[in-house]
């Protein structure tokens, strides 16, 4: 129990900070700035509960014959997913906690399928590794790219490294 604990926490560890590096360089497309931003949210500020949106978009309860009416006119023309806020906060220091809690938690589920294994060797840790997170990026981010037309590339980027990464550790640290 000791070995998968110690396995989680440093695995953890390098998942948190190849995010932050990440978030750091990698993730500027996902996030880009503009020069109407105070005008956009001025326009905005009462118009929206804080939630996610995708404009346009039929009503709650809309059958699909009102397709004609509320996303026929649309087709062609511009559209967004906006997700509104009413009170901007850097909480840091929680949002960082809880980010590390999920990494540990990830990489422990992941010593626990490798105690499964037959055989555990860095081989086989960097590649169930990488295809763990293949598999995160393409059921949540890529399919989320094919429908929301995102850019992806840099959560690739980060189902493939820090998950090598990390499975290089743990065929390290777990070799039976």
């Amino acid at each position: 129990m000791k070995k998968l604990i110690i396995g989680a926490l440093v695995g953890g560890l390098i998942l948190f900070f190849w995010q932050f590096i990440s978030w750091n360089f990698l993730h500027n497309s996902q996030m880009q700035y503009s020069v109407d931003q105070d005008e956009i949210l001025t326009m905005l500020d009462g118009k929206l509960e804080p939630g996610q949106y995708m404009l346009p978009r039929m009503p709650e309860g809309a059958s699909m014959e009102d397709s004609e009416k509320y996303i026929v006119p649309y087709l062609g023309k511009r559209w967004l997913q906006i997700n509104y806020r009413d009170n901007l906060q850097m909480n840091m220091g929680m949002n960082m906690f809880r980010g590390f809690v999920i990494d540990f938690i990830s990489v422990l589920l992941l010593c626990w399928l490798f105690g499964r294994f037959r055989e555990v060797d860095i081989k086989s840790t960097v590649l169930s590794s990488i295809a763990v997170g293949l598999i995160g990026y393409f059921t949540i981010s890529y399919l989320n790219s094919i429908w929301f037309k995102t850019e992806s590339l840099p959560d690739l980027i980060d189902a493939i490294v820090p998950w090598a990464l990390t499975g290089g550790w743990l065929g390290w640290w777990l070799k039976k």
